[in-house]
């Protein structure tokens, strides 16, 4: 396992057009095995996650999140593809879907850089078009 540095931006833009935006980066670790790539990190407050443990799974051609503990979610992200899943909160449970629009994965040395572009449904209904950039930067 090798310790990275996880930059994580991530834009909502609703209906109306407004636009919210989070940023923040963290440690984490790495390993790579089979051509997949699994990058933890912990949440942080200012994510509203913040109890929670992130797992990306980087495929070549697609991303799962996992994250587990304050709050509970698997996503899938593959072009083309709609996803459905359980997001877990403190505060009860909703049925969520994203469709991916776009997605991005550039390596280039020590660094991935991955992008993706989804609609949101909450309940059955959009909620959102999101992008969401994670740069993982091996520690040199």
């Amino acid at each position: 396992m090798r310790k990275v540095f996880v930059t994580v931006v991530g834009t909502q833009t609703d209906a109306g057009g407004e636009e919210n935006r989070i940023e923040f980066m963290t440690e984490g670790s790495r390993r790579d095995r089979d051509g997949t790539s699994y990058i933890t990190y912990r949440e942080s407050a200012i994510t509203g996650m913040e109890g929670t443990t992130t797992l990306l799974k980087l495929y070549p051609d697609r991303l799962i999140i996992v994250r587990v503990g304050a709050v509970d979610l698997k996503q899938e992200f593959f072009p083309g593809l709609k996803s459905h899943g359980t997001y877990k909160t403190p505060f009860g449970s909703m049925q969520i879907a994203v469709s991916t629009r776009r997605l991005d994965i550039e390596s280039a040395g020590d660094r991935d850089t991955v992008t993706v572009g989804y609609d949101l449904e909450v309940d059955g209904r959009w909620q959102s078009y999101n992008t969401l950039v994670v740069e993982i930067r091996e520690e040199v």
